[in-house]
């Protein structure tokens, strides 16, 4: 039934955890029915759901077996989503009844007690979209089904098509998944790292200078977070979470920049080569997904190579006229080779290599996503991906990228040399969210600059200093909270107070479509960032005064 093929069905009996899962869920705009047992549970799933939130004491001691033939029963296009609320997680270490559930539940994402909420909306959704994708896979199944004719040659034909229905639906599964539990772990990841990079940013700068050795233990840690921060965007690129931010790169720079980490990668048997012209032009890329890709394509050749051969990366540029590239559009180009020495492929093995999820590789050596994830990068930068082999003669990949337009963006200083900028005159600042941790850390960098700030751990406390008379000149808010988003405050706030201004911080990696064009700053963030921002946020057309040229920042 349409009013049931999205419900979440919770199995949760002691507690409040029911109560409390219903409500999240209901705020965040999904659909929820609360059942009391295990046979009730099964006798709803008869009728129709999107997923089951199921707490782990609630399979404890019951009878399973109704729910064990309702999950083996399934229609060949369903694989029902459970998620399973436990206390020691999925791994068979610290929970080893997981293995259990695995096998009874099957399709089940494991979520460990305590959870934010907004990881549970999360997990929610994404059994929801896999759920949907299911539905529309039965619909082409019964299509199929209805349009046999009962002639062998389109018998055959359809049979086909209802594999490779299959077969996709199980890969976006999987890439959903991978989707999910990526952008889980960088949201979090980008919460952590705001405090600490923020100490370390307060403590170089005013102890920096007077102790040489603090400030190369501080320099060091602070670099340590800015890798940490690229390995993010990284793990957000690889599963699709994050919009790429392209700019002019140099090619040839970044390619040299990052032979050390290539040298080390492929190991010292390997002869590493690399050539490009002083004149190459700058291409339209994302640097850091560049990255990534080169370093998926250098280590590819590496295994193919096993260890031993030569590696060349080679960086020229080319012009195409119309039809001379047809998956190409006219225009100039630089092409990124990478050409190794190895075992090579066979034209079966070749057609199928960008395929995600295909790899000739044994079990544990690889996702089968690597060629696919450099296919993607290239299609969406608005170039091309090409790879040509043969069995016993090696493997060339040639990555195509724009010319970009004009020179190269450089970072004009480096972040952790970054001097500070603030507006000459103190602001009284209203600072919202919800991790204590982050929320504390940012106030201090915003105090360090000479600025009041107060606290509100949420849109109903930041609402209520508000109603109760406090008229602050700027207002910061995280993006996503639970109860209230920082979008939502917003626009409550434009309501009634359009006058101040809000500046938005968010370490969140999905769709901000609902921010209404709010400016915004990424976490994690240091303090010269948040003086920038601030010092934009209360009048962005008037010059801003520098306090300090070094690293060590002073209140004026």
């Amino acid at each position: 039934m349409p009013a049931h093929s999205e419900r979440a069905l919770i199995l949760a009996p002691q507690g409040r955890d029911a109560t409390v899962a219903l409500a999240m869920l209901t705020e965040a705009g999904l659909h929820g029915i609360v059942v009391q047992s295990v046979p009730e549970l099964v006798a709803l799933l008869g009728e129709g759901a999107g997923l089951a939130l199921v707490t782990e004491e609630a399979l404890t001691g019951a009878d399973l077996s109704a729910l064990a033939d309702w999950i083996n029963d399934q229609s060949e296009w369903s694989d029902f989503p459970f998620v399973l609320l436990t206390q020691r997680g999925g791994g068979l270490e610290r929970n080893p009844a997981a293995a259990r559930y695995l096998q009874l539940l099957g399709n089940v994402t494991f979520l460990e007690r305590p959870f934010h909420p907004t990881t549970l909306v999360s997990f929610a959704r994404a059994a929801i979209r896999g759920r949907r994708r299911q539905y529309e896979a039965r619909a082409r199944l019964e299509e199929l089904h209805e349009l046999a004719t009962g002639l062998e040659q389109r018998v055959e034909e359809r049979t086909a098509e209802h594999q490779a229905a299959v077969a996709q639906l199980h890969e976006a599964q999987k890439l959903e998944t991978l989707g999910q539990l990526t952008g889980g772990v960088a949201h979090d990841f980008n919460n952590l790292l705001t405090p600490i990079m923020g100490a370390l940013d307060m403590l170089q700068r005013k102890y920096g200078d007077s102790d040489p050795r603090s400030a190369r233990l501080i320099d060091n840690a602070l670099l340590s977070a800015e890798r940490a921060k690229t390995l993010v965007q990284r793990l957000l690129g690889f599963a699709r979470r994050q919009t790429l931010e392209t700019k002019a790169v140099d090619l040839g720079g970044l390619i040299d920049g990052m032979r050390d980490l290539i040298a080390s990668s492929i190991g010292p048997e390997i002869d590493l080569r690399i050539r490009h012209g002083a004149d190459l032009p700058a291409a339209v890329a994302d640097p850091n997904q560049l990255e990534l890709a080169i370093l998926n394509l250098c280590v590819n050749a590496r295994d193919a190579m096993n260890g031993n051969g030569t590696l060349t990366i080679v960086a020229d540029q080319l012009a195409f006229g119309p039809g001379s590239q047809p998956r190409l559009t006219p225009g100039l180009y630089v092409r990124l080779s990478v050409i190794d020495t190895g075992s090579g492929m066979d034209s079966e093995t070749l057609a199928r290599a960008v395929e995600p999820f295909y790899s000739t590789k044994e079990t544990g050596r690889g996702t089968g996503l690597g060629l696919s994830m450099v296919h993607g990068l290239a299609a969406q930068l608005g170039g091309g991906f090409a790879l040509s082999s043969e069995p016993g003669r090696g493997t060339r990949a040639d990555l195509y990228l724009r010319v970009a337009e004009g020179g190269v963006a450089r970072d004009s200083v480096d972040r952790r040399r970054q001097p500070l900028l603030a507006k000459g005159r103190a602001l009284s600042v209203l600072l919202v969210d919800d991790e204590e941790l982050v929320r504390v850390g940012t106030a201090e960098m915003i105090r360090d600059l000479g600025h009041e700030v107060t606290h509100a751990s949420g849109g109903v406390e930041a609402l209520a200093r508000l109603d109760a008379g406090l008229r602050p000149d700027v207002i910061i808010t995280d993006y996503k909270m639970p109860g209230m988003d920082g979008a939502e405050l917003a626009r409550r706030i434009r309501d009634t107070l359009p006058e101040i201004p809000i500046l938005l911080i968010t370490g969140y990696t999905g769709t901000t479509e609902t921010t209404y064009g709010l400016p915004r700053l990424s976490k994690p963030f240091g303090q010269a960032e948040i003086a920038m921002a601030l010092a934009g946020l209360v009048e962005p057309d008037d010059k801003v005064v520098r306090l300090q040229t070094g690293r060590r920042g002073t209140k004026r």
